[in-house]
């Protein structure tokens, strides 16, 4: 049987002192995400922060007749729920589980308490708010202005980045609905990574085969966003910055 996730497998939670962590660290629970939960609707008042391990939630805009896109990816770099220790305590878009896992659940008032205390936290959870806000304005660029095959090359990579490894769960229906494409383009694209040997896809498992091909094929959206990212948490990527 596998080992359970431990909380530093979250970048943000292993970024924090050892003072930090014992503060926060024993209230934290360990909760399954299975594909397709929804952690939070739009509109919901906000109860508690999600720091996935090895889980991606996509954060989705629905419209009124049921379409959806994705705004932002997040993984073992982030959180869910910055609009609790932003203010709002509610927003407008959904939180969907796009890659099985498990996540660490705290109460937002925790959250918020340990925010308050004007230390380390507050600046680890506005820089990775800024690399978010980041992330949110390149999709929403590169959803009007690259092809669907460079929006899926995007996509994986962005996910990618954010799992333990290069493989993910994920049904070519749902990644059309996170880009709010056509299932058949999607599957389009898909088969033209597989004959090119970067992914290899099999009844919704997809493997990342060939990353720097991957990366040569994306738009320069991905680049922007890793670039930033980087910059603003280069210690909370150590795996990345190869």
């Amino acid at each position: 049987m596998p080992a359970l996730p431990a909380p530093q497998q979250n970048h943000l939670l292993a970024a924090l002192s050892v003072e930090a962590q014992n503060r926060l660290f024993p209230h934290l629970e360990l909760v399954s995400l299975p594909l397709g939960k929804v952690l939070y609707e739009s509109g919901d008042s906000l109860r508690h922060v999600y720091f996935p391990t090895n889980a991606i939630v996509s954060l989705l805009y629905v419209m009124e007749s049921g379409a959806s896109a994705e705004i932002s990816v997040v993984g073992n770099d982030g959180l869910i729920g910055i609009a609790l220790f932003m203010g709002g305590e509610s927003t407008p878009s959904r939180g969907v589980v796009q890659s099985a896992g498990y996540a660490y659940r705290l109460l937002g008032q925790r959250l918020k308490d340990e925010f308050n205390r004007h230390g380390e936290l507050l600046q680890l959870m506005l820089r990775y708010t800024q690399a978010l806000i980041t992330q949110m304005a390149q999709t929403a660029v590169c959803n009007r202005h690259h092809s669907i095959d460079q929006q899926l090359c995007r996509w994986l990579l962005l996910s990618i980045d954010r799992l333990p490894d290069n493989q993910l769960t994920m049904t070519q229906e749902l990644i059309a609905n996170m880009l709010g494409v056509r299932r058949e383009g999607v599957t389009e694209a898909a088969g033209k990574l597989q004959k090119l040997g970067v992914i290899e896809y099999n009844r919704g498992h997809i493997t990342v085969l060939d990353r720097p091909r991957l990366e040569q094929l994306s738009c320069e959206c991905y680049a922007v966003v890793k670039k930033e990212t980087d910059r603003l948490l280069p210690y909370v990527f150590p795996r990345l910055n190869h």
